[in-house]
């Protein structure tokens, strides 16, 4: 028999449920989809996000693979939006991606900027990651500002990096964030 060893990161699991002064991250549940979807739909948000998926995929994203997984972002014990992220799992090149929406009303309040703090607190200490990135579109500046709060810098432009909803190509902002860069919570 050989023994199994696992790492640290293997152990923590992928499916968090993270509590902040405002936001609380977990995982979906029953009912959840159609209002991420709806969300989805939001002009504030379908702007940066183009056409939402159809409600069966997002349910599948909650349940998440061996390498992506989405989480509820509730506020006040309401669904206000969702966070994911990937892992890069090839010890040479071992890293987190991550990306986050809000309805529009929880936009602007500072609850982004809490939960992609929370999350990245947990991919750097219990995941095991020691860089994490973040792409968004290089027009959308308060999501840049948000994720400059916690911590990430600029690496560059992704020129004509995603189509948007208008069909055309748009710029992107790769920006990453290394493990002792990351911002304390206020």
């Amino acid at each position: 028999m050989v023994p199994v060893t696992t790492t640290p990161y293997e152990q923590a699991g992928p499916h968090p449920a993270l509590v902040g002064r405002k936001v609380t991250l977990r995982p979906g549940r029953p009912g959840d989809a159609p209002k991420l979807r709806a969300i989805l739909a939001e002009p504030s948000v379908s702007r940066w996000w183009a056409e939402p998926d159809p409600v069966e995929v997002i349910e599948e994203e909650l349940r998440g693979d061996d390498s992506a997984v989405l989480l509820v972002v509730e506020i006040d014990g309401k669904v206000a939006g969702g966070i994911q992220y990937d892992e890069e799992n090839d010890p040479m090149y071992r890293h987190a991606g991550i990306d986050i929406y809000l309805g529009g009303r929880f936009q602007g309040r500072g609850a982004g900027t809490e939960a992609v703090r929370l999350l990245a607190g947990f991919l750097f200490e219990q995941r095991g990651h020691h860089r994490i990135t973040i792409d968004p579109a290089a027009a959308n500046e308060p999501a840049i500002r948000c994720y400059a709060k916690v911590g990430f810098r600029p690496v560059g432009v992704l020129r004509q990096y995603e189509r948007g909803p208008d069909g055309t190509f748009h710029d992107g902002l790769l920006m990453d964030l290394l493990r002792d860069e990351l911002t304390p919570s206020p």
